[in-house]
């Protein structure tokens, strides 16, 4: 029996967010999706109680206003005893930028695939496992 879910996509990109919205609604249907366009808008959803805290958040790493770092600091703040996972994500697969989501607190980072199979496969992993590995990069 697959688990639902609540997830938070936090991405710039429009058809990020869609490729995601969809991979997550195929590997766990029935999953609660919402969908910011920003940091600065997820912050304020959260903060203001506008939805539930989500089973996750999938972040992306390169966004303008306030940067992915930016908004993972100030997530942890605001869900500082919550089970919610953190997933930055990012086009980059730099050491530095994994080592520096890590430690800002992101419970995962990885490298945004090339494709739609690669993208579900992740989403399971992440969604499904007993343990999440650190980190993992498609290349």
């Amino acid at each position: 029996m697959k688990q639902q879910q609540t997830v938070l996509i936090i991405d710039d990109d429009a058809d990020d967010r869609l490729f995601l919205t969809e991979a997550i609604t195929d590997v766990s249907p029935g999953s609660r999706m919402h969908s910011c366009n920003s940091g600065i808008e997820a912050l304020d959803l959260l903060s203001k109680k506008k939805i539930a805290l989500p089973d996750f958040i999938f972040l992306d790493l390169n966004m303008p206003k306030m940067n992915g770092k930016e908004c993972l600091v100030e997530l942890k703040k605001l869900l500082h005893q919550t089970l919610t996972k953190i997933i930055v994500m990012s086009t980059s697969d730099m050491k530095r930028d994994i080592e520096d989501a890590l430690a800002l607190g992101a419970h995962l980072f990885f490298t945004k695939p090339g494709t739609y199979t690669e993208l579900c496969s992740h989403v399971k992993k992440i969604i499904f496992s007993k343990t999440t590995p650190l980190s993992f990069t498609l290349k």
